[in-house]
């Protein structure tokens, strides 16, 4: 299979072996996704890859769309809401299902139809890159109802490596557009014990630079699960950050993460 497609079903995989268990109490813990529980995360999971193998969104309309950001956030409460009568198990019973089938769905995609041209979250793009936000979603959601269980993990291996790569390519803007970086500013943002993205600012662009400095402008320092939570804009992302340099730039860097609509 496809990388992206091993990295999906790794990542349900990973999801339904963390819920597998969980009390209904656990099953209603809020994440830091407002108006979501642990459940919601997961039927938003569940009614997105259903919408992939082509069945039709649920006839419902939900009564509280207030926490909604915008038109994605009322698109994707329709599903979620339509699953709130249902228990936990119910939910993870459909994702199993659900996920088996677009496995199966995805195994027959040729190089051909990776390919293909479609209209992504984030614009035009391909089914490769469909997959890859996929991916990255996914993991996301994960890191939601682990930060609201209480349970951390699921933050090397694979599926790690491809959201993170994915996140890396959109910090230049992050640190040229939002945070405003200065002419000449070389940023270092370090993410785990393993991954460091080094940005530079050149000819008024920030741009992924090939190797960090040196001694660069600001190194910014936090867990793979702290960047998760702070790139999707949650509202119970840890406070472990480290910066060293220029603080003003670097809490402006982290202040300006989160990119996730």
């Amino acid at each position: 299979m496809n990388q992206s497609v091993d990295n999906l079903a790794a990542a349900w995989r990973s999801i339904d072996a963390l819920c597998t268990g969980l009390s209904e109490d656990e099953w209603k813990r809020s994440t830091g996704c407002p108006g979501w529980t642990v459940q919601d995360t997961l039927a938003h999971l569940v009614d997105y890859e259903s919408r992939a193998l082509g069945r039709p969104a649920p006839d419902h309309t939900p009564s509280d769309f207030s926490h909604t950001k915008n038109d994605m956030g009322r698109s994707n409460e329709v599903g979620v809401d339509y699953r709130r009568a249902r228990t936990g198990d119910e939910v993870l019973a459909e994702l199993r299902e659900v996920a088996a089938a677009r496995v199966a769905q995805m195994q027959q995609w040729t190089d051909d139809d990776l390919q293909r041209e479609v209209v992504t979250p984030v614009g035009p793009g391909t089914v490769a890159d469909m997959l890859t936000l996929r991916v990255m979603d996914t993991w996301s959601h994960e890191q939601d109802i682990r930060r609201a269980l209480g349970r951390p993990g699921g933050t090397d291996g694979p599926v790690v490596d491809e959201a993170l790569a994915y996140f890396s390519r959109l910090l230049p803007y992050v640190v040229g557009k939002r945070a405003g970086a200065p002419e000449g500013a070389a940023v270092v943002i370090e993410i785990g014990p393993e991954r460091r993205v080094p940005i530079e600012v050149v000819d008024g662009r920030a741009r992924l630079a090939a190797s960090p400095r040196s001694s660069p402008t600001v190194s910014i320092a936090m867990p793979v699960a702290t960047f998760a939570a702070l790139v999707g804009g949650r509202a119970d992302a840890p406070d472990d950050v480290s910066i060293e340099g220029d603080r003003t730039l670097g809490q402006a860097v982290v202040d300006s993460l989160a990119i996730m609509p």
